[in-house]
């Protein structure tokens, strides 16, 4: 069993009565329980629960001060037989001034209490009418006397030292503020933002919220949970909805339903290991905390070890399959118009920069190089050149099939392209001899033979025709090391280079279902957009092959890559999370098999999990000399960019985890 690096958040609006204190903490603690047997780490209450927010001139009555200090007595002890960190607004009087504070409680402790540092004073909100502002006070006291103890208050960061998480807390209106507490906090060490609110609604507003968490969460590098007064509240002028979002750098775990009429708990499980690995890559954010930042503003509290999910945990929190895909088919035609555009302008600029007079392409009737041709095109098309300057080269060799033969042709002649024909059979047969190679042997050295001549062919028709060789292998090839040293993985300028191959299809896909068939018939994008259209949707469906071994007897394709290699979907994952994540293998382990769980099993995970890390280890040397392509996603290999890796790293502590699973 081992600790997953996720802990598990909840954000619970209460059903509340406005200044009825017995009734909302009863409902508070039922909350605190539920969230507890569920393991969250933390549960955060909306501001001001204990006596709702909406009280008005009522917290001026000593009454309702004295029981909401009475029901947070009894939060505070009811924690005691939960292991969950609890955030409760309340309200608390200081000299002669009242604060709106949230309270951190573990384990029976009051471990600190935050004040709210700006109050909304303008338009339907005149909090100031009761409530001093926390930003002198907490400069000038860091504890109060409170239930017989001394309390740490004011700019607190609460450290969990066991497992190295650090959160903070800051109020509503804190977050709406150009330089908010949660940006210092999280300057100062915070990796979560605890956020109690009550936030009205108004037509239009529960979008603008949800875009200001998630982007805290992304420029600050940190989870965040939101959670907001619910419809209970007084609606004498305003209604709210309990609105619950929880981020992670600018993700979203989870969001409740709003307007929800019965006490609602939404739990959502941050990855706090990935926000280490992601402020460890961002050296600025200490540039950063030494130019606008404090530290000795704030107070450190420890608090007991937080809960944390092991392997024996079901994570709530989903994971795309395909994390280089949006699941949403919006999202999905903006991402590969973005992809082909990034592509497209990279390859146009560097046409123009060599004073290229055509660009030369190896075509097999395969999604890679089909890509890389439509590129070609769209590239030409902006530079304003004629297609025949792109040689598009076809070169049937041992494994070449009818069907991918066949395609190929099609889309060349159909864009407008010069079309060469170079047969490689003879040549390769007569290298064969010369290196005393036998032909029957289907060895490495059968197949690479093929990839090298064809890369040799393109070169040269490039230096003959004052060219560039165009690259067509993607990121997926790259991680594997699934290509032809001098061979495939040779070119001038590599457009696919940092697309995955899960990807690949549905960029052409969308140049075949938007580009070519939106095309008007006073404008066509070919010289016929219905065939053209049906070729690439025929290659889309074609098994993925480099064609280096003979068909069968009936001409069909015998050597498929995934059957070689393993699944892209699987590769692409691990690749996707080793990357941005910088996962290790028990915890992509993990993940992996709750993501595929009823298509993969643990034993199929894991063996390509084993020969991911092989590959991508062992191929280093490869992708330490790939040539120059543009970046389009946020994962990348290239070695002047994103990805310096010695080309003789040992990977055996990544396999022994794995052989240990």
């Amino acid at each position: 069993m081992f600790k997953t690096g996720y802990l598990r958040t909840a954000a619970a609006s209460p059903k509340l009565l406005v200044a009825n204190t017995k009734a909302n903490t009863d409902r508070i603690i039922a909350c605190i329980k539920e969230a507890a047997e569920n393991k969250a780490a933390v549960v955060l209450f909306p501001e001001l629960a204990i006596t709702s927010y909406t009280c008005a001139d009522l917290f001026y009555q000593e009454q309702l001060y004295r029981k909401n200090l009475e029901g947070l007595k009894l939060i505070i002890d009811a924690s005691g037989s939960t292991d969950s960190v609890v955030i409760v607004g309340f309200y608390l009087r200081l000299n002669t001034s009242l604060y709106n504070c949230a309270a951190v409680i573990q384990h029976g402790k009051l471990l600190g209490i935050v004040p709210k540092m700006f109050l909304p004073n303008s338009r339907e909100f005149y909090e100031g009418r009761w409530f001093a502002s926390g930003i002198r006070t907490a400069r000038k006291i860091r504890s109060i006397r409170l239930f017989g103890k001394d309390v740490p208050f004011g700019h607190i960061l609460f450290d969990d030292h066991e497992s190295g998480v650090t959160f903070g807390v800051e109020i509503c209106q804190d977050l709406w503020m150009p330089v908010t507490p949660s940006s210092l906090l999280c300057l100062n060490g915070a990796d979560i933002i605890f956020n109690p609110s009550a936030s009205d609604e108004t037509v239009g507003k529960a979008d603008y919220r949800r875009q200001l968490v998630h982007q805290q969460s992304a420029q600050n590098i940190c989870g965040y949970v939101y959670c907001s007064a619910g419809v209970h509240e007084s609606t004498t002028d305003l209604v709210y909805s309990g609105h619950q979002i929880i981020s992670e750098y600018g993700t979203k775990i989870a969001e409740n339903e709003r307007f929800e009429r019965n006490s609602t708990i939404t739990y959502g499980d941050i990855d706090f290991e990935r926000i280490k690995f992601e402020k460890s890559l961002d050296h600025d954010l200490e540039e950063c905390a030494d130019a606008y930042s404090d530290s000795s503003d704030y107070i450190h509290v420890e608090t007991d070890p937080l809960v944390l999910l092991d392997n024996s945990d079901k994570l709530i929190r989903h994971f795309e399959q395909n994390p280089f895909v949006p699941s949403d088919a919006v999202t999905v035609d903006e991402r590969c118009e973005e992809v082909f555009k990034i592509q497209t302008a990279g390859l146009a600029k560097r046409i123009e920069h060599v004073h290229a007079k055509t660009v030369v392409v190896g075509i097999s009737g395969g999604l890679d190089s089909t890509l890389a041709l439509l590129v070609c095109v769209e590239a030409f098309k902006l530079l304003g050149r004629d297609m025949s300057g792109i040689i598009a080269v076809t070169m049937p060799g041992f494994g070449t099939t009818g069907k991918t033969y066949t395609n190929a042709l099609t889309i060349m002649k159909l864009l407008g392209t010069t079309v060469r024909e170079v047969p490689i059979g003879d040549a390769v047969m007569q290298h064969f001899a010369a290196i005393g190679h036998n032909p029957e042997v289907h060895d490495v050295t059968y197949e690479n033979c093929q990839a090298r001549e064809r890369t040799q062919i393109l070169m040269d028709i490039a230096n003959e025709t004052g060219g560039l060789v165009i690259g067509t292998g993607d990121l997926s090839e790259s991680a594997l090391g699934w290509s032809t040293y001098n061979g495939d993985h040779m070119s001038m300028y590599a457009v696919n280079v940092s697309v995955p191959k899960t990807l690949v299809k549905f960029v052409v896909g969308w140049v075949a279902d938007h580009k070519i068939s939106e095309a008007s018939k006073d404008d066509p994008y070919s010289a016929d957009d219905i065939t053209l259209a049906a070729t690439l949707h025929d290659i889309m469906d074609t098994p993925i092959s480099p064609e280096l071994l003979p068909p069968d007897s009936s001409g069909n394709i015998v050597q498929k890559t995934e059957e070689r290699v393993g699944p892209y979907i699987l590769h692409d994952f691990f690749l996707f999370y080793t990357m941005r994540y910088g996962m290790r293998p028990e915890k992509l382990f993990y993940i992996a098999c709750q993501t595929f769980e009823g298509m993969f099993d643990r034993s199929f995970v894991k063996k390509w999990l084993r020969e991911f890390y092989r590959r991508f280890f062992m191929q280093q040397y490869k992708r330490s000399c790939i040539p120059d392509g543009p970046k389009v996603g946020t994962v990348t290999l290239s070695p002047r960019g994103d990805w310096r890796m010695p080309s003789d790293a040992d990977s055996s502590e990544w396999l022994a985890e794995v052989d240990s699973l």
